[in-house]
């Protein structure tokens, strides 16, 4: 694992405060989240693939497909509208981008596996479309390129609390990260936007005890560049 010395953290950080355009309100990060998660699409079968791609890349779309491939929870079918953009492993398109790519026949989303888990980069196809939940939480802070859970805590500080969290925030753990967009119960259940793995496959906004997201290693997290 590499390790990242409190300068070269804060440089990254200079870096990408410097190449965005401008900051990012909290109101802009979430309705940024909302676009993504009520994109309407409808699929065709050109959009469906499991199996290698011409690179030899493993793909598998989220759509209903994947139970004969021993896998759970495809959601979309082609010919029948879709709602929501599908998770794609290393994705960081824009709901322009992924419409754009769909009518070129591109692949509509790429789970995670875990295969794709232990080859990172390698694993992900440049003949699929959608987006990953770094990427999404990227996208939502108008960052340049998409940062990983691994490098977000660089460009982020850990909140001393939970109650501290504001709409924008992220609550990040190893692998996964996720947006704040508020508290369904003060101090117990939130509501955020995830590009959500399994068992979803899509951007959704979701309800989620508090409690539980402790104990799966979750902490909050403030990007500087987000303003009130």
């Amino acid at each position: 694992m590499i390790r990242f010395s409190f300068a070269a953290a804060s440089l990254c950080l200079a870096i990408v405060l410097g190449s965005c355009s401008g900051f990012v309100t909290r109101k802009q990060a979430v309705e940024t989240a909302w676009r993504y998660s009520v994109v309407e699409w409808t699929p065709q079968v050109s959009n469906s693939h499991h199996g290698p791609d011409a690179k030899g890349i493993e793909v598998h779309t989220p759509d209903t497909g994947l139970a004969s491939h021993g896998l759970n929870n495809g959601w979309w079918k082609p010919g029948e509208p879709a709602r929501g953009m599908p998770y794609k492993w290393g994705g960081f398109d824009t709901p322009e981008s992924f419409k754009a790519a769909l009518a070129r026949g591109r692949y509509a989303g790429d789970i995670s596996t875990d295969e794709k888990q232990k080859r990172g980069d390698h694993a992900v196809s440049r003949q699929t479309t959608g987006i990953d939940c770094s990427g999404l939480v990227s996208r939502c802070w108008n960052l340049p390129r998409p940062f990983s859970t691994k490098e977000l805590p660089f460009i982020c500080r850990k909140l001393n609390s939970w109650d501290d969290l504001k709409p924008g925030d992220i609550l990040l753990n190893y692998r996964h990260v996720m947006l704040f967009a508020g508290w369904e119960t003060p101090g117990k259940t939130i509501l955020a936007y995830e590009a959500g793995p399994y068992p979803v496959w899509r951007v959704n906004a979701a309800a989620m005890r508090k409690d539980k997201l402790v104990k799966n290693g979750y902490a909050p997290w403030r990007y500087p560049g987000i303003v009130d």
